[in-house]
């Protein structure tokens, strides 16, 4: 018969064992941190990084810690310039016309993570870079300050001088980028020319989206680049109809928001962990009403109504990311050589 006193104390003992190593795993999943290059509207405070921070946070065991740059390009900028010594597990904020680029630094590494159910205009798949939302880019109007909206980018470029608009530098972001993509999309090798037509139109060129559509909603111009989606913010937020996109008969550029993995990463399971998560409702809820894109897998609830009241482009303009990465630098300096004060 065995000794119970014996017995308990060893049973004890293996419990306390056990409590403590339970303890110590939760404690090291605790403190791992997963750190997020993005962009700052994603962090702003009506953006989706805080809402996305409290949702994996529940889940993850670990501490979310945003680094924001001003838009996407700069965000590619400092990873260049970090290299290896890259602090960052995650980078979400590069779009499909900066993947190659990023592909070349070598510091991304395959994603591991099924992307097959998702659902992005022109079929995106990439085995580096997961797609989380998409959105057609736009020039936004003030109703107010404008009667008769530009309807095409030619209405645009050969419009009223006196109707200014404000507009992102394509070397640090991604709207710019896109913008100048546009441009080249319709105009190809008269580009240079529409640009100089254009550029008595341009109130000024901000560094990042943020600082342009600040301008514009403070009434320092009556037109900003941005997004068919964003007229959504204003009905949905502001429960304003006063800010629209216009419809341009050629047709809109595209932008597809991507996610990847920092190679050197220490916390990869984590960092995998958090893409997988960014295509669940968990992350998608926040995208349209919080980034104010498009998601590109299911969410928990339907669109809201102000959806269904935005423009729907006629054709949708999207360069392969290899013919972007071949030309961005002379298609930047023709811009700037047709945009520079003389």
């Amino acid at each position: 018969m065995p000794n119970r006193s014996l017995l308990s104390l060893f049973t004890g003992l293996a419990l306390a064992a056990g409590a403590t190593l339970f303890a110590t795993e939760r404690t090291e999943a605790a403190d791992k941190t997963l750190t997020i290059y993005t962009y700052e509207s994603f962090t702003a405070d009506w953006g989706p990084g805080a809402k996305v921070k409290a949702a994996f946070e529940k889940t993850c065991g670990c501490t979310v810690n945003y680094v924001s740059v001003t838009d996407g390009v700069a965000l590619l900028s400092r990873l260049k310039l970090e290299g290896t010594g890259t602090k960052a597990d995650v980078v979400l904020g590069l779009d499909t016309n900066l993947v190659d680029e990023a592909k070349d630094t070598g510091l991304f590494d395959a994603s591991g993570i099924d992307a097959s159910g998702l659902k992005v205009p022109g079929d995106f798949k990439d085995d580096v870079f997961v797609p989380y939302d998409y959105g057609h880019f736009a020039v936004v109007y003030d109703t107010q300050a404008i009667k008769n909206p530009p309807k095409s980018l030619k209405n645009l470029v050969e419009g009223d001088p006196s109707q200014k608009i404000v507009i992102e530098d394509p070397r640090t972001s991604t709207p710019g980028l896109g913008l100048l993509l546009w441009m080249k999309s319709v105009y190809g090798d008269k580009a240079a020319d529409a640009w100089t037509r254009l550029k008595g139109r341009i109130l000024t060129v901000t560094p990042g989206w943020s600082e342009a559509y600040d301008l514009f909603t403070k009434g320092e111009a009556p037109m900003v680049l941005s997004y068919t989606t964003s007229p959504a913010y204003h009905m949905i937020t502001d429960k304003t109809d006063r800010y629209q996109a216009a419809a341009f008969s050629e047709g809109h550029y595209i932008q597809i928001e991507v996610a990847g993995l920092i190679k050197s990463s220490p916390n990869k399971e984590l960092a995998r962990d958090f893409l997988k998560f960014m295509i669940s409702p968990g992350f998608q809820d926040t995208i349209p009403t919080n980034n104010w894109m498009m998601p590109v897998s299911a969410t928990s609830e339907p669109l809201p109504d102000a959806f269904s009241k935005l423009v729907v482009p006629s054709k949708t303009f999207l360069m392969s990311p290899d013919v972007v990465e071949k030309n961005r630098k002379a298609w930047i300096d023709e811009w700037l050589a047709a945009t520079s004060t003389n």
